[in-house]
């Protein structure tokens, strides 16, 4: 049985309150961010048939927008770039000489709608180009991405984790292409501060740069759902999908605070080819690393046929990016 895209058809909903009302479910745990709007938004339907291991409306509502969540995160004290919030072209075009070049330009919702502006003229026509989102304005913080992961039981953190990336695509900044897991007490107090604030349920991934200048953790925004970069938790030793499901039928689990560092993962197919191909400077390290020993994949040799998949799909992402013109920089390119 296929499901409807919950990114495109608001039916998603509707099927999966009718699938669990026939089916035997003993829990939810929603994927994508598109599937927890629609999932939060009959939750109390859904909770009569199976158990949801989700975040309360309120703290949906803020994690789930960018502005929301950089004012959150500037009243209870987190380090958050400076954010200008444009409400329509004009408003932009206004304030355009008051903004810190570079500039990045963000849809408030999801990812993926940003762009780079490195002057006034440049911040003007890319705001007008996802204008759609209701974009806000930050300036651009130079630094290594760094995220933190946790499972919350009704505002107790139940497993934490932290990771480190070292390489992304798009090279300016996109999800992982390879990352380390770390430690770090710092990330782990900035994390645990705003999602303890949000009374958190559920698991969440909260993201910072590290600011080059400062050493100061930045966060960039909070996604409300299971992240791309999952596989080097497990391989670290936290089962974030087990342990909330754990919680959700058993009420609680036991903390899970403790995992490895130093655990580095690989998704090669299709980011990791896509960073070198864009940023030749990586191709020592991508070359190198195929002969690090300790290197994790998202690939189970055990298992081949999603991998070829994975290639096929890789070349028609290919493709596609490059018809588009969204292949090779497609944010654009901050002047730092």
């Amino acid at each position: 049985m296929i499901a409807p895209d919950p990114e495109k058809d608001p039916l998603f909903a509707a099927f999966l309150l009718d699938y669990v009302k026939k089916n035997h479910v003993d829990v939810v745990l929603p994927v994508s961010f598109a599937a927890v709007m629609q999932v939060s938004r009959i939750r109390h339907e859904l909770e009569k048939y199976t158990k949801i291991p989700l975040a309360d409306e309120t703290a949906l509502d803020i994690a789930g927008s960018k502005d929301r969540t950089i004012q959150y995160a500037e009243k209870i004290g987190i380090r958050v770039p400076k954010t200008w919030y444009p409400r329509t072209e004009a408003e932009a075009g206004a304030i355009a000489h008051e903004v810190s070049y570079p500039a990045v330009i963000k849809g408030s919702e999801e990812s993926g709608f940003v762009r780079y502006a490195n002057a006034p003229y440049e911040l003007s026509e890319k705001y007008r180009f996802i204008a759609r989102y209701s974009p806000v304005i930050q300036e651009y913080i130079t630094g290594e991405g760094y995220g933190f992961f946790a499972l919350y039981n009704h505002g107790t953190a139940r497993a934490i984790f932290m990771h480190k990336r070292i390489r992304e695509y798009p090279v300016t900044g996109g999800p992982s292409a390879v990352a380390v897991s770390v430690n770090d007490p710092a990330l782990r107090d900035a994390g645990l501060r705003i999602l303890d604030s949000l009374h958190w349920h559920g698991v969440a991934m909260v993201e910072f740069k590290k600011d080059e200048k400062t050493g100061a953790f930045v966060l960039m925004e909070i996604n409300p759902k299971f992240w791309g970069s999952l596989g080097l938790s497990i391989a670290a030793g936290v089962d974030f999908p087990y342990l909330a499901s754990r919680m959700a039928m058993d009420g609680d689990i036991e903390p899970v605070f403790h995992y490895e560092s130093g655990v580095k993962y690989r998704w090669l197919f299709p980011a990791d080819l896509f960073n070198v191909i864009t940023n030749p400077r990586s191709f020592p390290d991508f070359i190198r690393d195929f002969g690090d020993r300790f290197m994790q994949y998202d690939i189970d040799m055990h298992d081949p046929v999603p991998a070829f998949i994975q290639m096929g799909m890789t070349v028609a992402e290919f493709m596609l990016r490059v018809k588009q013109k969204r292949f090779w920089r497609p944010h654009g390119r901050p002047h730092c």
